[in-house]
């Protein structure tokens, strides 16, 4: 049931994802689509007003202007010499003249019916509704000879040079825009379960060390209830002395375990405290040696320190403290994981330091290798997650046998990538396992 609210969680986050995505996307083609009609409208609008202004000025050079005998400086236009009487019907590419007198009054036209449009002479340039349904583009010019208005030249042109285009236009648009829209429903779907597949990822991480961790905290709290219940029950000393012993080490336990996952915490929110200071590393590696090298004879082990001969630095720049505990967690690791045989000679532990190239650059390798039972090849990529364990002397499949809650090589996982460093593990049935950091000096 949980399940199921999860995945319908994010089946209605995918569709909010993919509804916002193409409602963004729908928006953004209509501004384009409405940009694009009104420069193409104004485009071809300008086009037909120069057209109708060339025509003017071509006309108007050719009109024949007469003097009027009656009256001083007066003038008039020959309407018989100047125009011709052309009763054409409107047509594509048809261009129509009228000839209006001072007074606004018609004189002479092309058009085979008058049409009944007032003379605007304020208003040179207008789109006009005739009655049989047509529109036309009409511009006004004012015929002047020195200070005498002559009349008035109206050309005008057919408006379905810009409605033919423009309804075309709107029509490839809106089907462009549709077919878009459908497509990119469709990518935004599939682009919203690409955005939404790392948190499910993350969500699933989550809800299973949730889990991890509430079975290692649930186990040592409930057998310290448990010793605590039976102290009180029963008030022995001797037996009461028992259990606040076995109380004491499941306290540490419990702290050893909450300290791990506040460390873990911290390192995904980048809060760790980092002290960067010069740390020798064949020192460091001695002390932790120093330290495990007592855990290791009491299992019959030896632990080899293997440093170069020359002369080089040793030294890289980190904190001394979590080094130590990520060299602390590999080589305690392999301690766990090898086991003494009956040979003469004890199985060694080799830790081993040397300066290397790596990428152009210069890093100190640091290689902890057991002779253990080695681990199986299908484990390797998940031996550095959380809780994950191995038994040390079987090869079931994540075995919760080993000790310990599986949060070691987590903790050097994390600390290595603190210090822009990269870890490793190579591993051989029955050979032994190998981890090896790379730690830029």
């Amino acid at each position: 049931m949980h399940r199921d609210r999860a995945s319908q969680m994010f089946q209605t986050t995918r569709r909010r994802l993919a509804l916002w995505y193409a409602t963004v996307t729908a928006i953004l083609l209509l501004l384009f689509a409405t940009g694009m009609y009104l420069y193409v409208r104004n485009t071809l609008i300008e086009r037909v007003d120069d057209t109708l202004q060339h025509v003017v000025e071509v006309v108007e050079r050719s009109l024949i202007v007469e003097p009027v005998a009656a009256e001083n400086n007066g003038y008039r236009l020959n309407i018989e010499a100047n125009f011709r009487d052309h009763t054409d019907t409107l047509e594509d590419d048809h261009i129509d003249l009228e000839w209006f007198n001072p007074q606004g009054e018609l004189l002479w036209s092309t058009f085979s019916e008058t049409l009944d449009i007032p003379l605007h002479k304020n208003q040179p340039v207008e789109t006009v509704h005739l009655s049989s349904g047509y529109l036309l583009r009409q511009v006004t010019e004012p015929i002047t000879l020195g200070n005498q208005t002559l009349g008035y030249l109206r050309v005008s042109h057919p408006w379905f040079e810009v409605t033919k285009p423009i309804r075309q236009l709107l029509l490839d648009l809106s089907i462009g825009i549709t077919v878009m829209v459908i497509l990119v429903a469709g990518i935004s779907w599939w682009l919203s379960g690409i955005a939404i597949q790392p948190v499910k990822e993350s969500y699933q991480r989550l809800k299973q060390f949730t889990a991890d961790a509430s079975h290692e905290l649930r186990n040592p709290i409930a057998m310290i209830q448990t010793n605590v219940q039976m102290a009180l029950t029963y008030p022995d000393r001797e037996l009461q002395q028992q259990q606040l012993q076995v109380i004491e080490r499941l306290t540490q336990r419990l702290g050893k375990l909450v300290n791990d996952l506040l460390f873990l915490a911290r390192s995904d929110s980048g809060t760790i405290e980092t002290k960067q200071q010069s740390v020798p590393l064949d020192a460091l590696l001695m002390a932790v040696v120093e330290e495990q090298s007592a855990i290791a004879q009491q299992k019959g082990l030896q632990l080899h320190l293997d440093f170069p001969d020359a002369d080089e630095s040793l030294t890289v720049i980190g904190d001394w403290d979590q080094l130590a505990r990520l060299f602390t967690n590999l080589i305690s690791n392999a301690i766990e994981h090898s086991v003494a045989d009956d040979k003469a000679s004890a199985p060694e532990i080799t830790i081993a330091l040397t300066a290397v190239q790596r990428h152009n650059h210069p890093y100190l390798q640091i290689q902890v290798q057991d002779q253990g039972k080695g681990i199986p090849q299908q484990k390797l990529p998940y031996l550095f997650d959380r809780f994950y364990r191995i038994s040390p002397y079987s090869n079931d499949t994540d075995s919760k046998d080993g000790t310990g809650a599986g949060l070691g090589l987590a903790i050097a996982h994390a600390i290595v990538q603190h210090h822009d460093g990269e870890i490793t593990v190579e591993s051989l049935p029955e050979q032994g396992t190998t981890f090896t950091v790379f730690l830029p000096t």
